[in-house]
């Protein structure tokens, strides 16, 4: 060895260690935030200031014993994927790859929800102020249902009444569709929840090239995000925003017809959002990032354009007006008791440690990198592959923090979050593969919060 390849090796690793540090930090302040803001729930709940919730910042308890004897199932799928799924990524086609990465994130979520036992993966939907304890009110006539929505809005169940009618809508077409009982629509939600998983990576694919999208996967499957896929209403608004994201990632990518119905079902899907929920309106950031990256020609965004007006001229022309919505729904959230009670100045920030609980100590670890790349294509105007994977995830963050400044989300954000959240694991993707210490890591701190807590959603 030369003397000039021995000072290389020191200089090289003073250099690795440099760029470490924030990362380093970055975990840090991801475990101090989550302690810190239960810390303080505990001590506003103790000083009756926090009422709301009785494990704030979650609209959780606490358990009384953490049933360890049940979560060796999800013990077991966890380690299995840790071994398995950087492999699986690195070697299945491609073609293979999404079903596989959609199986192994249903396993996940499956196994999280079954440690309470088979009957929990239903249960979220069974209560009082859930989707389909409404749907009794829709089944005479759903039209004049529609029609009268904004009207009879104080009538209506918490989770009817805080969203638009496109929600209750899909259950009850997924209930005369035949299946009777919650727990097919649990199912369906799970489905679609986990999709999101193969949607996301088709959309890195497409933005940033197959090895980022293949080591992005194993992060997607097992997220501690799962927790709140089975079974939340928002797991399928996550499916609903991913997958028009990826019909318009795909669209960019494809010529001819195949193009042009991509973008059309790609908007379509994405039309559907604000109807879903009115706090999806900055998830739009994602597809936006995506449009930028990919800057798709004339054509296909004239028929992304047709899809996005389906959903909303239909509601319009069926009786139902968004704005009157938005209206209604704030006036009934601002009399509650619930959301609009809780404390601003402390939720504002806690909401964020819940958005860490759900991305996981690997984005947090993940995210400086991300945005040092996003920082360095906006100067030089040209985005390389890793801040082309870092784009959709920081235009999640940016929706985010958007919806928490404007303090309609106080609380309760550990679903709200969900469609979000999913886009954050891209940045994930940045670390060497096959990363297995941050996979344990994810798995882990989704177990330890299946644990220690109970939810209604999870």
């Amino acid at each position: 060895m030369t003397r000039t390849e021995t000072r290389r090796r020191p200089a090289a690793a003073e250099d690795a260690a440099r760029r470490g540090r924030p990362r380093w930090a970055a975990v840090a302040v991801w475990a101090g935030a989550i302690t810190a803001a239960f810390a303080v729930g505990w001590y506003l709940r103790r000083a009756g200031l926090a009422t709301e919730d009785r494990l704030p910042p979650l609209h959780a308890r606490a358990r009384g014993w953490p049933p360890a004897w049940r979560l060796l199932p999800a013990a077991a799928v966890a380690a299995a994927a840790v071994v398995a799924l950087p492999v699986l990524a690195a070697r299945l086609p491609w073609r293979a790859l999404p079903a596989a990465a959609w199986a192994a994130a249903a396993a996940w979520a499956v196994a999280l929800a079954a440690a309470d036992g088979w009957d929990a993966l239903a249960a979220p939907l069974n209560a009082p102020t859930e989707y389909p304890a409404g749907l009794a009110q829709v089944r005479p006539d759903p039209l004049l249902w529609l029609q009268t929505f904004t009207e009879r809005l104080g009538g209506y169940t918490t989770h009817v009444r805080g969203h638009p009618p496109l929600p209750t809508l899909v259950l009850w077409a997924l209930e005369a569709a035949g299946p009777d009982g919650t727990g097919w629509a649990a199912a369906f939600i799970i489905a679609a929840g986990t999709s999101a998983v193969a949607a996301i990576a088709v959309t890195v694919r497409c933005v940033a090239g197959e090895d980022l999208a293949r080591a992005a996967v194993p992060f997607l499957a097992l997220a501690p995000a799962a927790l709140w896929i089975a079974t939340a209403m928002d797991a399928f608004f996550l499916a609903v925003g991913a997958w028009g994201t990826a019909l318009l990632a795909l669209a960019a990518r494809r010529a001819g017809a195949r193009a042009l119905a991509a973008a059309c079902a790609g908007g379509l899907l994405l039309g559907c959002l604000p109807y879903l929920s009115y706090g999806l309106l900055p998830l739009f950031a994602v597809p936006l990032a995506v449009l930028v990256l990919t800057r798709p020609r004339p054509h296909v965004l004239a028929a992304l354009g047709a899809g996005l007006v389906v959903v909303p001229a239909a509601f319009t022309l069926l009786g139902f007006w968004w704005p009157d919505g938005v209206r209604a729904t704030l006036e009934t959230y601002l009399v509650s008791r619930g959301s609009a009670q809780r404390s601003y100045a402390y939720f504002v920030v806690a909401n964020l440690a819940v958005l860490g609980l759900l991305t996981g100590p690997a984005v947090a670890h993940a995210l400086p990198r991300a945005l040092g790349a996003l920082r360095g294509a906006i100067r030089a105007r040209a985005a390389s592959p890793p801040a082309a994977a870092a784009a959709p995830a920081v235009a999640a963050l940016v929706g985010v923090l958007v919806l928490d400044v404007s303090g309609v989300t106080r609380g309760e954000v550990e679903r709200i979050w969900v469609p979000f959240a999913a886009w954050l694991l891209a940045a994930a993707a940045l670390h060497r593969p096959p990363a297995r210490a941050w996979l344990a890591a994810q798995a882990a701190t989704a177990l330890a919060v299946q644990a220690l807590i109970v939810s209604p959603w999870c």
